[in-house]
């Protein structure tokens, strides 16, 4: 009888869990269109922007998070100006500004499963499409041999200046000072590690660093991201969504129960549950209406696995004790 109560209990906890973390709604272009997503709002008119991996970086935008979402096509049609393999199918967009009048939009140029990497800045005055001017590189690059692999960026603003954090796999992810305005690595700066998981085969990427009461937080993917419908990886090998905290943007940072995420730590902020499948390629936006958002990609299993099937997938962030808990819009 105790055994048929933990039962119970155990899957009323899990429809409960899954309930609290029912991606938002999402009209228009929701689907096939959002993979690794970031939002930005214009300051100009409170237009939502979501930019994303694939045709040379889709640009979509709605008036509001949930939609419509409207496709307006590509952000850099003729490819980076950087010139090794993967110009022209660019990676992981991270959308920040205006700072100085420009929003600044940061690509990784690789291939996949290529430590031959580079980290590329376009800029606009508006964020449509057509008024994108690539910049090129920001000289945060990788090369075989490489303690890390430069792609994923994410750059945020401190009061001591711009920091990128990068990385996928390898040394997992690290952060650089950038100069302002932030189109390169600052004069001298060198790469600090920040998040690593030791064990093989080091399945961390696609960090983003974001500022809470008083503390910054590493949120980062963890697991298999792609080809689910050919090659499904063993449960929860799939991608997950971890976050680690700081006082301090470089570090040290730490999980919810104390572990060191320089050693595998991480505390789990969304993972598989119900038919969303796989959610990651993370970032989050202040909203100001709903407060903090984090929005990511993922696959409804009802529909299918295939990349090309991808959700775009939004939920709100309640912080808790400090710690970020999705929730439900």
């Amino acid at each position: 009888m105790q055994f048929l109560l933990y039962v119970a209990t155990a899957l009323v906890a899990l429809v409960s869990v899954a309930s609290s973390q029912t991606p938002g709604a999402c009209t228009g272009a929701c689907q096939g269109v959002a993979h690794d997503p970031c939002i930005i709002r214009r300051v100009s008119d409170g237009t939502y922007f979501r930019f994303s991996t694939g045709n040379k970086i889709n640009i979509a935008s709605a008036p509001n998070i949930s939609g419509p979402w409207n496709l307006h096509g590509s952000a850099i049609p003729a490819g980076s100006k950087i010139a090794i393999d993967g110009r022209n199918d660019l990676w992981a967009p991270d959308v920040h500004g205006p700072y100085d009048g420009w929003y600044y939009l940061y690509y990784a140029v690789s291939t996949f499963g290529s430590q031959v990497s580079a980290i590329g800045v376009a800029r606009s005055k508006t964020m449509d499409q057509g008024t994108w001017e690539d910049l090129g590189a920001t000289g945060v690059s990788s090369k075989v041999g490489s303690p890390y692999n430069a792609i994923d960026p994410n750059l945020i603003q401190t009061p001591s200046g711009f920091i990128m954090t990068f990385g996928s796999f390898w040394g997992d992810l690290y952060q650089v000072a950038m100069a302002n305005p932030p189109t390169q690595v600052l004069a001298g700066a060198t790469p600090k590690h920040v998040i690593l998981n030791p064990a093989s085969p080091r399945a961390v990427e696609g960090g983003f660093t974001f500022e809470n009461g008083g503390f910054y937080y590493v949120f980062f993917s963890v697991g298999s991201c792609c080809g689910y419908d050919t090659n499904r990886p063993a449960t929860r090998k799939e991608y997950a969504t971890k976050v680690c905290r700081s006082t301090q943007v470089d570090g040290p940072y730490v999980d919810k129960a104390g572990n060191s995420c320089l050693q595998g730590g991480g505390t789990t902020v969304l993972q598989s549950h119900g038919n969303v499948y796989g959610p990651g390629g993370e970032s989050v936006f202040q909203d100001p209406t709903l407060g903090s958002i984090i929005v990511y990609h993922y696959v409804n299993t009802n529909i299918g696995y295939s990349d090309g099937q991808k959700h775009f997938g939004w939920n709100v962030l309640n912080w808790v004790n400090g710690w970020p808990v999705v929730v439900s819009a």
